[in-house]
């Protein structure tokens, strides 16, 4: 088996198996429960955390060439080895929103849009909860319920940042770092999004008026070609009949 078609086959379970992470970490998180509580949902996130371990050998044993390939990823297992970084695996959901991408050829700037507003709302909801995790039982914490993790992650995604909510341990100050830095590319790209299509309509607009200025004049060229063919074939039916000459 190769690592293209290993991919092929695991998308979906891989997928599916993120969708339910997220539903046992989600419940975990926001119900801040105990580890003598959450013995199912303990067993399920860490079930599905071990099938991307799974995925991750299996595309490190199929690569054509394990070394670069290892290098390239240093991220996945970064993720996989640290468990604060669990919820990062979630970024597997993104694909899901490929099911929106269009077929026609303009709608390239629609499918990036989506896309990174789609990744934007998984990224915050997912920043949400991590902070959620590793700030609700810390000592001088101020985010101790969902509602104002969620608040937090969206003015800290936005880049707005009012003060009333932030982090107090270490490693929910790297996710407000990784908040940051997305939601800067994030606004990047939706902006550049934007103003590409101004440019396009102010475009479009400009050359529907010069189509509309040169109309008189293309009706008066059309208009002069037509007496022109006509004179033409009159003078090739009767060439002195045309000039005005008489017969002798």
């Amino acid at each position: 088996m190769t690592q293209q078609l290993w991919r092929r086959y695991a998308e979906w379970p891989l997928i599916v198996a993120a969708v339910v992470f997220l539903a046992a970490y989600s419940v975990q998180v926001i119900g801040n429960l105990q580890e003598q509580a959450s013995g199912v949902v303990d067993a399920i996130v860490w079930l599905t955390w071990g099938l991307f371990v799974v995925d991750y050998l299996a595309n490190l044993v199929l690569a054509p060439q394990r070394g670069r390939w290892f290098m390239r990823n240093l991220h996945e297992l970064l993720i996989l080895a640290l468990p604060v970084l669990r919820p990062l695996r979630l970024l597997r959901l993104v694909t899901l929103l490929q099911v929106l991408r269009k077929t026609a050829g303009a709608a390239l700037r629609g499918r990036i849009v989506t896309f990174v507003l789609g990744a934007a709302l998984l990224l915050t909801y997912c920043g949400a909860l991590a902070v959620l995790d590793v700030e609700e039982n810390a000592y001088g914490a101020n985010i101790r319920n969902f509602g104002d993790a969620l608040w937090w992650a969206l003015v800290t995604i936005t880049t707005v940042g009012y003060g009333d909510h932030y982090p107090v341990t270490f490693t929910g100050r790297c996710v407000a770092a990784g908040l940051m830095v997305c939601g800067i590319a994030v606004l990047g790209v939706v902006t550049a999004s934007v103003a590409s299509w101004l440019v396009e309509q102010v475009s479009l607009g400009a050359s529907s008026a010069t189509v509309k200025a040169e109309e008189p004049l293309r009706l008066e060229i059309q208009r002069l070609s037509e007496q022109v063919e006509r004179l033409t074939a009159l003078m090739e039916a009767d060439p002195v009949k045309a000039s005005g000459q008489q017969h002798p």
